[in-house]
């Protein structure tokens, strides 16, 4: 069985659907420390040309909390359809935003309060978008013990799973080693998109922006070709 591990991130850029679409379960972190560095609670959209950051606003506390212990500030639902009016001027022009807007506006007015809940809805929202039918499991349900830690955590989540093969984000050949999985009986690949340029309004290409932007622009059929533009390493 082939299996991914990942953290939670909202509407991400189109790497992350397709790691999700090339195995057979995936699994997503409820229980990993948030980082504000990440892209947990924040993405890129096209303004004008050229990207524009948006963020999902979190309540103030500790550094150290998982992020299913990390939850939505008051002003959260007011910011969100801030950003929303931002989205509707920025892609109201966009061949498929009368289809696409009211998925997105799903996304971002989820009434759950708990960022990871929250965070989960949009994943399981685009991906019934997209015809993604991969099993998500969420990382706290899988048994195993749950203070292991980075490299020794997946491979474990990997025997918990009976996965014979590890598929990982690209920015992971730093941090894992193909014999360390291989000596558990796991084969241990790469993900790396291809890059893959589309019209964005008659402007200079702005690549790796979040999903927002290629279902805006793009058909289905076309997004859904391209969760398969990319190679394993």
């Amino acid at each position: 069985m082939k299996l991914a591990v990942m953290q939670p991130y909202f509407l991400p850029y189109i790497g992350y659907w397709q790691l999700i679409s090339s195995v057979d379960a995936f699994v997503v972190y409820d229980n990993i420390q948030y980082t504000k560095k990440g892209w947990f609670n924040r993405n890129r959209i096209l303004e004008n040309g050229h990207d524009r950051l948006f963020t999902i606003p979190i309540k103030k506390d500790s550094d150290y909390l998982d992020v299913n212990k990390r939850f939505l500030s008051v002003d959260a639902r007011r910011e969100n359809e801030r950003t929303l009016r931002i989205i509707q001027t920025n892609y109201k022009k966009a061949p498929h935003f009368a289809n696409v807007y009211p998925l997105i506006e799903q996304c971002f007015l989820c009434p759950n309060e708990n960022l990871f809940e929250y965070i989960y809805n949009s994943i399981r929202t685009v991906c019934s978008y997209l015809n993604v039918t991969t099993p998500i499991v969420v990382s706290s349900t899988v048994p195993i013990d749950h203070t292991l830690k980075a490299e020794r955590k997946v491979m474990t989540i990997c025997k918990a799973m009976n996965a014979d093969v590890y598929i990982n984000a690209i920015g992971g050949m730093e941090l894992y080693d193909k014999q360390k999985f291989a000596a558990q009986g796991v084969a241990l690949q790469f993900i790396k998109s291809r890059p893959a340029e589309y019209a964005q309004f008659g402007n200079p290409f702005v690549p790796w922006l979040s999903i927002i932007d290629i279902v805006m622009l793009n058909s289905k059929d076309v997004v859904r070709r391209m969760l398969g533009e990319y190679d394993l390493l």
